[in-house]
């Protein structure tokens, strides 16, 4: 079986919305309802394992729907956030956390 792509899962998951009936204009309520699945998510990880993929599962759909809401194309602002993130460099600060490293400026004024 081949796996969905973002795309075609945001697509599937706007077509279940449209069909259902389901809140599509609501971008603030669709905030809130993703938060409540991430809260899901996190429960199951502690508490019962064997149900972390549905959760996980229903915090991508929220997130899709958000992003077909809003206009994003998501698979794409993933790409580029990777190409990003693979980009930067990180450095341990004095705590030991990774933190970005950020760039010396050089040249003229800002």
């Amino acid at each position: 079986m081949t796996k969905p792509t973002i795309t075609a899962i945001q697509e599937r998951a706007w077509r279940n919305k449209l069909a259902k009936g389901f809140n599509t204009v609501d971008i603030p309520l669709e905030f809130a309802l993703a938060f409540t699945e991430l809260g899901e998510a996190f429960d199951a990880w502690k508490r019962s394992p064997e149900t972390l993929p549905g959760e996980l599962a229903d915090v991508l759909i929220y997130l899709v729907s958000i992003a077909q809401m809003t206009g994003v194309d998501l698979s794409q602002a993933v790409a580029d956030k990777l190409a990003d993130n693979e980009g930067r460099t990180y450095t341990r600060n004095s705590r030991g956390h990774q933190v970005k490293a950020v760039a010396e400026q050089t040249g003229g004024a800002a």
